[in-house]
């Protein structure tokens, strides 16, 4: 799963969603520099990973693209769920994709947070480009990847990659939807322990 489906995970508590969504640009040795409850969403984030990447359904989808996409297959469907996320959004919250995200962005602003360069030019991104909204469409999806494929070290051809989404689309669809409910009772249970 992308930002905006480990941000939805995370409930209501907006450092939990922090934590979330830094998970994969914060090192293991910097972790301890963040407060307790960002820490917490670091942990789900890395907990809701390795569910997301044993589980069939996920496993049956980064299969059908690795051929053609290699390693990256696995970002690509996180980037495809992040999609049908947005798409079937009404279906999972009660407040509307735009005013999830515009909440979201405004309480990034706000936030004490103290994050290091890195992360605030990744969090100016993602609110300038309006991330979250942007995945509800595949062109939208598609501008993401390109942004993302200027940043990959080697050739991995994400801005390409919304093809097999087009092509294959009920397919991928209907995975995700068998994937999400799951994928929630399991991030519910892994908050409460935290």
């Amino acid at each position: 799963m992308n930002f905006l489906a480990h941000v939805y995970l995370s409930g209501d508590n907006f450092s939990v969603a922090v934590g979330n969504l830094i998970a994969d640009q914060v090192k293991r040795s910097d972790v301890q520099h963040f407060p307790l409850e960002v820490q917490k969403g670091i942990t789900l984030h890395r907990a809701i990973d390795e569910f997301t990447d044993a589980h069939p359904l996920f496993k049956n989808c980064v299969t059908t693209l690795f051929p053609t996409y290699r390693h990256y297959s696995r970002v690509i469907v996180d980037m495809y769920f992040d999609h049908f996320l947005a798409v079937h959004w009404e279906t999972f919250h009660s407040a509307s994709l735009h005013d999830f995200s515009n909440n979201f962005y405004n309480a990034l602003h706000q936030t004490e947070i103290d994050f290091p360069d890195k992360l605030k030019r990744f969090i100016h991104a993602l609110t300038t480009y309006n991330w979250f909204e942007q995945y509800s469409s595949v062109s939208g999806l598609g501008a993401i990847m390109a942004q993302m494929d200027k940043r990959t070290r080697f050739d991995s051809n994400l801005a390409g990659s919304t093809a097999e989404l087009i092509e294959k689309y009920p397919y991928f669809e209907q995975q995700f939807l068998n994937f999400i409910k799951p994928l929630i009772a399991f991030s519910q249970s892994k908050l409460s322990e935290l």
